[in-house]
């Protein structure tokens, strides 16, 4: 489901090329020219942030389109990706993907979609920075519909970045380089199909990905400075990525 949509009581010369999804202006089979990487990256983001919303039918329904946008995007990482979790959707059954999707991320702290969850985590700061989030959202001049989710799930941050502005959606997610890259690493213990969407999405940021989980920490370790509530700012509860690997994370219930 589209969470963001052209605010209408807005108007500008700008905004008017936001309000086309990146799937309905592929680029022409006839045409010499290869996509432009903005125009490639936007078919990238669009994609993962359907494959990492919550499994139903209209996801079932788009698994043939997207199968066809990925397959006409350039060799290499991000096609190889996304095409490992749609091969991986086409031949499981639904129940089963929902089943798995929550264990995955409703359950468990260890995959969080929440981007500023790896950084701030249990903090008076994460509220600053959730706020920050939808500022930049309503600055696009697109009206968005958070489904119920935190303005920082990915799926939401990526669908910003693909239709309603490239350039800003790509440098948030570059701010939160390490969330994704330490999310990208649980997945490939837990679930290498989505571990393959996170690769994607990774592989349209500048820069390689890090190579090991202490090179996504050494990658962190200019991040904000968290502010504790009710807990010693060194308790490694506060911040996953200085706690990442410790026990006692419990049920993650997506709230702030």
């Amino acid at each position: 489901m589209r969470r963001l949509r052209p605010d209408r009581r807005r108007t500008s010369t700008s905004s008017d090329a936001r309000t086309t999804s990146p799937s309905s202006r592929p680029a022409s089979p006839s045409s010499s020219r290869p996509p432009s990487a903005t125009a490639t990256t936007r078919v990238v983001h669009q994609a993962a942030s359907w494959c990492l919303g919550y499994p139903d039918e209209a996801l079932v329904e788009r698994l043939p389109l997207l199968a066809a946008a990925v397959d006409e995007l350039p060799a290499g990482r991000a096609r190889e990706g996304l095409r490992t979790f749609l091969d991986h959707a086409a031949a499981t059954p639904l129940d089963v993907l929902q089943t798995d999707y929550v264990h995955l991320f409703d359950l468990s702290r260890k995959q969080a979609l929440y981007l500023s969850y790896w950084t701030d985590g249990d903090t008076r700061r994460r509220g600053e920075v959730l706020a920050a989030f939808k500022e930049r959202y309503r600055a696009s001049g697109f009206l968005v519909d958070t489904h119920g989710e935190l303005p920082d799930h990915l799926p939401l941050v990526l669908e910003y970045s693909a239709l309603a502005d490239p350039d800003d959606g790509a440098a948030l997610l570059q701010e939160y380089r390490a969330s994704l890259e330490l999310t990208r690493f649980a997945l490939i213990e837990s679930s290498p199909p989505y571990a393959g969407v996170l690769e994607a999405v990774c592989a349209t940021l500048p820069g390689e990905s890090p190579k090991d989980k202490a090179a996504v920490h050494a990658m962190a370790a200019a991040g904000p400075p968290s502010e504790s509530v009710g807990l010693d700012s060194a308790d490694p509860r506060l911040l996953p990525l200085a706690g990442y690997g410790t026990a006692g994370y419990g049920t993650f219930d997506g709230s702030a």
